[in-house]
């Protein structure tokens, strides 16, 4: 490497020693960044500015603390302002997100009948998320099975929804930088903060709809207050529920509690109800590999199968979210 190419790299790099000793020193003595210093701090991550050695403390030290509302918010707009947005343009529906970046574990991933189901009622859908990981079946794996293959370049997500109203976006396709921090999970071990921010993205300009779902209630009342108290982060809107091993599809073993955050209001739209032993059973696919999840998502849209009554349930509440006025 030339002299001029040290100096630049040394001049590029961001100093982060300040913003460890407030974040590191553990879950009762942490204290939460500014919102310029947390954005300035995100930045540097996603630009590959933080050393090896300040990034993994960085990434450690909020595995401890959590991040704050206020932090999330600003990691949240350096995150979108290192990407760029989705372009759809529809007169009756905004257009909606839908994070998957967990897959399936013991229940079948319902993701694609989701997206594929809005996508028929006019919705544009873009599905962003991970395109595989081992003991898991992700959206990606099914999507292709059912004849939809995932994006490789942001004119092709346009194009696609565009086209059939649905896409699937790989991160490392959409958002290419933040694609790079969850890879990091491969030689730590742990998730980070990214792992949040992927699952809150608004992907589109003009802005749309976004599926954000938890597994945790602490989580639940961070998110409420995230888009609560942030109206930059709340920026058209999410639709707020428990979701299914990580994904934002409903529960078809009961239905959940279904909130919508806009304009710095929370509004319950669908009240939580208990599973019940005598609840009706669903018929589900017998296995949850890519191959007969996909055969079984052919034969609901065939009219064959019944739509999971919750998930029904969610098609009809996202749909009419997403009409605009007038």
């Amino acid at each position: 490497m030339t002299d001029t190419a040290d100096t630049a790299l040394a001049a590029a790099r961001f100093p982060c020693a300040r913003f460890i000793k407030e974040i590191g020193r553990g879950p009762n003595g942490a204290r939460a960044l500014s919102a310029d210093d947390t954005y300035a701090l995100y930045s540097a991550m996603l630009d590959g500015r933080v050393s090896d050695l300040e990034l993994g403390a960085i990434l450690l030290a909020y595995r401890v603390k959590g991040e704050t509302a206020g932090e999330l918010a600003a990691m949240l707009a350096a995150a979108h302002a290192s990407f760029k947005p989705v372009h759809v343009h529809d007169r009756v529906h905004r257009a909606v997100s839908i994070p998957s970046y967990n897959g399936a574990r013991k229940q079948p991933n319902l993701v694609p009948l989701l997206a594929l189901l809005l996508a028929r009622e006019g919705v544009p859908v873009l599905v962003h998320g991970i395109t595989e990981d081992p003991g898991r079946v992700t959206s990606a794996e099914i999507f292709a099975k059912l004849g939809i293959e995932s994006a490789r370049t942001h004119d092709e997500i346009e194009d696609a929804i565009a086209r059939r109203r649905v896409a699937f976006a790989p991160i490392a396709t959409l958002a290419p930088k933040l694609a790079r921090l969850l890879l990091l999970r491969q030689i730590m071990g742990v998730r980070n903060s990214t792992h949040t921010l992927v699952k809150i993205l608004q992907p589109f300009a003009p802005a749309g709809l976004r599926l954000v779902n938890y597994t945790h209630p602490p989580y639940r009342e961070n998110l409420t207050k995230l888009f609560s108290e942030h109206p930059d982060a709340a920026t058209g809107g999410a639709l707020l529920a428990r979701g299914t091993e990580g994904e934002a599809v409903a529960d078809t073993r009961r239905q959940v509690q279904i909130d919508w955050l806009h304009d710095g209001v929370c509004e319950m739209l669908v009240a939580p109800e208990r599973s019940s032993p005598d609840a009706p059973e669903v018929d589900l696919p017998e296995a949850r590999d890519a191959d007969t999840t996909a055969a079984w998502i052919e034969s609901v849209l065939r009219g064959e199968t019944p739509v999971p009554t919750a998930v029904a349930r969610q098609i009809d509440v996202i749909a009419g979210v997403s009409e605009r006025a007038g």
